[in-house]
């Protein structure tokens, strides 16, 4: 007889709260693009902020582990967009963070996230910002 696997269930915690399950802060849902699946978002503590960093080492650095897990990395331009609607208080409102992705006209520029009132620009990613890790946890339905 075949055995039956039952889904797991996540209830996570109210946005802006630390989710001990899976190693950070929940900043909500965000839906899937081109038909992918909707996911979780957490992000970092601010324990492991990175602190006047290029883009570049930005984008390494983000793939370190952080409670115990290994799966993180910066957040795009759309889940940046969220982390400042839902977790603004969780950043530094004065300073910029960067996004993993380039700028589609100049790739020596990459965007990046304002907390103080939401703004996104690029800039040179030799310029050293702030940047803040996230995970992505797929809904699956």
């Amino acid at each position: 007889m075949a055995e039956t696997l039952n889904p797991i269930i996540l209830t996570p915690p109210s946005i802006g709260s630390f989710w001990p399950e899976q190693g950070g802060i929940y900043a909500g849902i965000i839906g899937g693009k081109n038909g992918a699946p909707d996911y979780h978002l957490i992000h970092a503590p601010s324990d492991f902020e990175l602190i006047d960093i290029n883009w570049t080492k930005a984008i390494e650095a983000a793939k370190k582990e952080i409670n115990d897990f290994n799966d993180w990395s910066l957040p795009d331009r759309r889940e940046a967009r969220l982390l400042f609607i839902n977790s603004q208080d969780s950043f530094d409102t004065d300073e910029w963070y960067w996004t993993s992705e380039q700028d589609a006209h100049d790739t020596d520029y990459a965007w990046m996230q304002v907390f103080y009132y939401g703004g996104q620009d690029s800039n040179l990613k030799s310029y050293e910002y702030r940047a803040r890790a996230v995970r992505r946890l797929l809904i699956i339905k």
